[in-house]
């Protein structure tokens, strides 16, 4: 993963991301805000689109739709200066609890992950643990190789929304 991403703010809590099996991984770090607020950034598109794209990458979000109930849906439109055109990442919420729990799938295409976050608020801060359970090693060793490896970033940018108290 790459380092020097995260502000010493962050330092004090730090993304752990792991491999722990040949299909999943899963990254961890503590939020210093409540469950409630962890949660509204990850189901609000306006808050959303705020921090998930790693800023050092140079892509753009330029559309976030998200309807973030069980059955609901979720369409990402990313664009990048060396893209030949935008590209699409969307998927079904199948389960959502709020500020527990939002599972989803990622269906562009045969290989995408289902991913789970939790939320689990612990005096006034929440853990996040975020889950990708990969059809294949080898789709896994691709996300490893890719979008995966901004993780820690993105969560360092999510932690600076939450200071912010957005």
């Amino acid at each position: 993963m790459p380092e020097g991403k995260e502000s010493s703010a962050a330092a004090a809590n730090p993304t752990v991301v792991e491999r722990k099996s040949s299909r999943e991984l899963v990254v961890t770090r503590m939020f210093n805000a409540p469950a409630p607020l962890v949660f509204e950034a990850w189901s609000n598109p306006d808050l959303f689109k705020v921090w998930w794209v790693p800023k050092s990458i140079g892509m753009s979000l330029v559309s976030c739709e998200m309807d973030v109930r069980a059955g609901g849906s979720y369409r990402f439109v990313f664009s990048h200066p060396s893209f030949d055109q935008p590209m699409a990442f969307f998927g079904t919420y199948k389960e959502v609890t709020p500020q527990k729990r939002i599972v989803w799938t990622n269906e562009e295409s045969d290989e995408g992950a289902v991913t789970t976050v939790t939320f689990e608020e612990k005096a006034g801060k929440t853990l996040v643990t975020f889950h990708e359970l990969y059809p294949t090693a080898a789709a896994l060793d691709e996300a490893l190789a890719g979008s995966a490896e901004g993780l820690p970033e993105q969560f360092a940018q999510l932690d600076e929304l939450l200071a912010r108290g957005s």
